[in-house]
């Protein structure tokens, strides 16, 4: 059975937005609705289901205003050398100390430390994961710049899925866009996100990948923001991502109808294996007593931004 989620474009639920505020636990927070305590827009709401637009709506607890957190949404250009993890034990620079910005965020999907490109930077964790989930079929737009010239056939191969230690990787769209000397450069979609997945299926094939960049997301372009540099989505841009994650696709398993299902070969033996347990459970008794991928504006240029890189310490070998 396939359950469908609520539209992305919904509200948070209260109890969700309370505990973003930092008035506890979830189910602290939805034991204050519980107890009466919460009030939206000067109504007492008791019931958990009950959903808020932080921004239009006003919540109050024990008479005292919540200020309610607001998403953020950055499209930064990484550079080569940063990662995209939130914590690093080599103290190396990562994608969230280039966002000069004083709340938590996180990266949406990763690139890895030799790629570079667009990748976003928000605080909205329902979102992201939408991003992110394969069942959203988000596309990912890069230019791979590979050694040698694939052929035509090598294109189709890629298209029609290559095997994997985790099963098979197949490439939505692949073009080649130009080629130069011993390399090319191509131009890959993909709706998947697997650890270094475009890299790992090019080299199957016989092509190295010299260069990566990530160049779209869903709706988004890179356009002409310098590396390092970020900017912040506009509500149009961050409506787009949205739609492109609403319904999602479902691919439920493929079950087998009970009249056409085939009897296990073990199914007899477990029935008397089962009856055998509890005859001897029956005589033992007596011995023994005995969940169970827009592109920006003009107007955008102004706020794009730059934060001065942190000098890392470094790493001393022992």
């Amino acid at each position: 059975m396939v359950h469908s989620s609520p539209p992305v474009t919904a509200p948070p639920r209260l109890q969700k937005v309370l505990a973003a505020a930092g008035l506890g636990s979830r189910r602290q927070c939805e034991m204050l609705i519980l107890e009466g305590r919460v009030e939206v827009d000067r109504q007492v709401v008791t019931e958990l289901g009950t959903r808020v637009d932080a921004t239009d709506q006003q919540v109050r607890v024990d008479g005292v205003v919540i200020k309610l957190p607001r998403h953020k949404y950055f499209l930064l250009h990484k550079p080569a050398g940063t990662v995209s993890t939130a914590r690093d034990p080599w103290a190396r620079t990562r994608v969230i100390d280039l966002v000069d910005d004083p709340d938590r965020l996180f990266t949406v999907g990763r690139l890895d430390k030799s790629s570079s490109g667009l990748i976003l930077v928000t605080n909205d964790g329902d979102l992201a994961n939408r991003l992110c989930h394969p069942r959203y079929g988000v596309h990912k737009t890069y230019r791979v710049t590979v050694s040698g010239r694939p052929t035509s056939e090598t294109l189709t191969q890629l298209r029609r899925g290559v095997h994997l230690a985790e099963g098979v990787a197949r490439v939505d769209r692949v073009v080649i866009k130009s080629t130069k000397g011993r390399f090319s450069t191509l131009e890959m979609v993909l709706s998947e996100g697997r650890n270094r997945e475009i890299r790992r299926v090019l080299a199957r094939v016989g092509h190295k990948v010299t260069e990566l960049k990530r160049i779209g997301l869903g709706p988004l372009r890179l356009g002409d923001i310098p590396v390092g540099a970020y900017r912040e989505l506009s509500r149009d841009e961050v409506r787009k991502l949205r739609r492109v994650t609403e319904g999602g696709k479902s691919s439920p398993r493929k079950r087998v109808s009970q009249q056409n299902r085939q009897p296990r070969k073990g199914g007899v033996r477990n029935k008397s294996r089962k009856s055998a347990g509890t005859e001897q459970r029956g005589t033992s008794a007596k011995t023994r007593g005995t969940v169970l991928g827009g592109t920006p504006t003009a107007s955008d240029s102004a706020s794009i931004r730059r934060r001065p890189r942190k000098k890392t310490p470094k790493r001393q070998r022992g």
